[in-house]
């Protein structure tokens, strides 16, 4: 990152994109190791997931469908439902598989990219091995402000469907009634969205700075006012990207009867790919968010003291403290 800290705050969309595009180029060496090591095995996990829950569920419906066309107590309906149970059983144990190894892989990835970043943006020396020791001691940080996070959203959720619930109940689905559901769904989303912001920056919080769980989000919060539109865009523009790449290997893979057994592994192969590419790009992008956000509030971060609170000391992580903040403007 060879721009001065002072130069970040002007950076848009455009600019920030370019930013993060040029930083993974600049270090491909060590970029092209943490993806093959740790979001490379994201993404095979998130399609993996994909996948068996798709292939099991459309067996699943396929047999309750059969399940109800067939008498009960017969020896067909024993089976039938014992078969259901057996696969609800193995959907539910994929379910809970999946969740364990995207929450281990996204913690670990977002730690090694981060810490990456901003090793480069301190212009320190940085190899592989140092960024897969240091991981392990800066994702349980991250662990206590995804429990946090997890928490909020699941509130979040809860409270709109209480909402919906009691709004459907006494209004009864009169067209003006209907009207603000409408109004309160997008409510929801928008609110969901910014969420997500705050979530993925309070990421960075925590591995660059003192803070964890409540504290980091608070301090996200803080940080992207003003930078809110950009942001969202860059959000936006991401995910995207990565549900495109889930509608094309449902769509080719998946669903796909018309192409052969070569064509679906080949299409699986460049999903991957492309999917490890889009993670990569989101957490090179939030964290060169989090400087843009601190210079645009004139937050200046000492570089020598940053440099100094990456290093390992005793085997130690040691993250950056408020008292190294420059908090007077620029």
């Amino acid at each position: 990152m060879d721009r001065e800290q002072e130069e970040l705050q002007f950076l848009g969309f455009f600019g920030i994109f370019k930013e993060s595009i040029k930083l993974i180029l600049t270090c491909s060496k060590i970029f092209t190791k943490i993806t093959l090591s740790l979001i490379l095995p994201l993404s095979f996990t998130f399609l993996s997931h994909i996948f068996l829950s798709m292939l099991l569920s459309s067996k699943i419906i396929h047999n309750e469908h059969t399940l109800d066309r067939t008498y009960e107590g017969t020896a067909a309906y024993n089976t039938t439902s014992a078969v259901i149970s057996s696969e609800l059983t193995a959907y539910w144990l994929i379910k809970a598989a999946y969740f364990t190894f995207l929450l281990i892989f996204s913690l670990l990835s977002t730690a090694a990219v981060v810490y990456t970043v901003a090793c480069v943006y301190t212009a320190k020396d940085i190899t592989f091995r140092k960024v897969m020791s240091v991981v392990p001691k800066v994702w349980k940080r991250l662990m206590v402000t995804f429990l946090w996070s997890f928490a909020i959203v699941f509130i979040y959720n809860i409270f709109f469907i209480f909402i919906i619930v009691i709004w459907v109940v006494f209004i009864r689905g009169d067209h003006p009634g209907n009207a603000i559901v409408g109004l309160i769904i997008v409510i929801y989303f928008v609110g969901l969205v910014y969420l997500s912001m705050i979530w993925q920056l309070a990421g960075v919080v925590s591995v660059l700075e003192d803070r964890k769980g409540l504290q980091a989000m608070r301090k996200s919060k803080d940080l992207i006012k003003g930078k809110i539109v950009v942001a969202l865009a860059l959000l936006l523009m991401l995910n995207l990207w990565v549900l495109l790449i889930q509608f094309l290997f449902e769509h080719f893979v998946v669903v796909g009867r018309s192409i052969g057994i070569a064509e679906k592994v080949g299409f699986g192969i460049v999903s991957l790919l492309l999917l490890s590419m889009a993670f990569l790009l989101g957490l090179v992008v939030q964290t060169v968010i989090y400087f843009v956000c601190k210079s645009y509030h004139h937050e200046n971060i000492d570089k020598s003291s940053l440099a100094d609170h990456l290093e390992v000391y005793l085997g130690e992580y040691v993250p950056l403290k408020a008292k190294d903040l420059q908090l007077g403007e620029v």
